[in-house]
């Protein structure tokens, strides 16, 4: 699970704990462990959900400033399944 640049400082510091991704098919695991250097981040829970279903407040929540600005974001491919995922980030062990 990849986040944009601008996203991955929040997701390091904890601001940003959950995301929105459009895909074909469910790409990650509860528990699963995703790479975001120095660390890792770990699936807690997944949510299938519908476009409708996206409020500004998911939105912000999940580093962007409304719906359409996480919309042009998400909607890059040709998936169709919408997941709400929540997640922690996990330092490397010193």
């Amino acid at each position: 699970m990849q986040f944009m640049k601008r996203l991955r400082e929040p997701v390091r510091n904890g601001d940003i704990t959950r995301t929105v991704r459009i895909w074909k098919s469910l790409r990650v695991k509860v528990g699963n462990r995703y790479q975001l250097e120095p660390g890792h981040v770990v699936v807690d829970a997944v949510h299938s959900i519908e476009l409708s279903d996206i409020t500004p407040e998911i939105a912000r929540e999940t580093g962007f400033k409304g719906v359409v600005d996480l919309l042009k974001t998400a909607r890059h491919g040709t998936g169709d399944q919408v997941f709400l995922i929540d997640f922690h980030y996990v330092p490397p062990e010193a």
